[in-house]
């Protein structure tokens, strides 16, 4: 393959993402993550379009809470994790080329069941949105990954060697499919993600994100009673030896604040570092508590081009996850706007 995984900042045609639809993850806070998919979704559609897939027979309601700047379709899916279960997207710059890579899902190593339409889904959005499909035969998760969009790819030893993934495949042949399918020619192997991040096994986008050429913004805490004090550290020491695809030092910046709230009975850490980069902005997981505005404030300087936005969203941490992790970038075409620009 010539095609390479955009960064995320690259500018995008919209976003997907799905309707929460497992009862037996959400339990009794259903209804408020179906409020807060619908509000990331809303604030998401503020950017750019959003298309968010609902299970049949729930199209209506999706379309109802969510509104009318959000357009829903139906088709068979298990989950609402569109990160780690939908289509990656790769574009030709060169070629006006873009493809969907579809990668095997395995409910991150059979934690849920069942997974069989979400290992469908990718080939039937792809048919649906008229991408060219490129299977894999390696399990893959979109949130177990971070690229620049000029080679380098991160992501950490804890999720992508557990063996309830690619159980025969090595290291070597892992790094090997990445870089066929994504076009990256660097990876970088941090041997941590959360040490209580039980549902991915350490996805990447819990614990390190590119937000710009040769820039990444590192989970820190500064508790040292913290179970990832210890761990990321590790990872930091790993990013400051690293260089790039293009021989450059990374630039670091540490992101100190998560914080825990109650909901339903349990503690629950929603991490600030699982936000998504739409078109000129960043949507960021928030507690609702006071420190909240210390990590908008990290990222408004790192990012001061974008319009900082906080979405509450404890009910997505009470399932596993964050705001990245429920959003997948469909990169703009390349060629789009020269051919707009022809055809006027």
């Amino acid at each position: 393959m010539t095609m390479r995984m955009p960064a995320e900042w690259a500018e995008h045609e919209g976003t997907l993402m799905a309707w929460p639809t497992r009862a037996d993850l959400w339990g009794a806070v259903l209804e408020s993550a179906k409020d807060e998919y619908a509000e990331v979704a809303r604030t998401i559609a503020r950017f750019e379009p959003v298309l968010m897939v609902a299970p049949p027979g729930a199209g209506a309601e999706a379309q109802a809470r969510c509104g009318d700047t959000v357009e829903v379709i139906e088709l068979p899916i298990d989950d609402s994790w569109f990160r780690d279960s939908g289509p990656i997207f790769v574009t030709d710059p060169d070629n006006d080329g873009r493809a969907g890579v579809d990668f095997r899902f395995n409910a991150w190593g059979g934690k849920h069941t069942p997974w069989d339409a979400d290992d469908r889904v990718s080939a039937l959005l792809l048919e649906r949105l008229g991408v060219e499909r490129v299977a894999s035969t390696m399990i893959l998760e979109g949130g177990a990954i971070t690229v620049d969009g000029e080679g380098t790819l991160i992501t950490t030893e804890q999720c992508l060697l557990h063996p309830n993934r690619n159980p025969d495949w090595t290291r070597e042949q892992i790094e090997d499919e990445l870089k066929a399918r994504l076009g990256v020619t660097t990876v970088i192997w941090l041997p941590y993600g959360g040490a209580e991040d039980f549902e991915t096994d350490g996805h990447v986008d819990g614990c390190c994100a590119f937000i710009a050429p040769a820039t990444v913004i590192v989970q820190l805490p500064e508790d040292p009673a913290h179970p990832d004090y210890e761990r990321c550290r590790a990872n930091l020491e790993i990013l400051q030896n690293s260089l790039d695809a293009q021989g450059r030092k990374l630039r670091i910046i540490p992101i100190a604040q998560s914080n825990r709230v109650g909901l339903d009975g349990q503690e629950i850490e929603v991490g600030y570092l699982n936000f998504y980069l739409p078109n000129g902005g960043v949507v960021v997981p928030i507690a609702g508590v006071p420190a909240d505005a210390g990590a908008l404030a990290v990222l408004a300087e790192a990012m001061p081009d974008r319009e900082v936005v906080g979405v509450r969203t404890p009910a997505l941490a009470y399932g596993g996850g964050g705001i990245h992790c429920i959003t997948q970038q469909i990169p703009k075409a390349p060629g789009t706007a020269a051919r707009k620009a022809t055809a006027a």
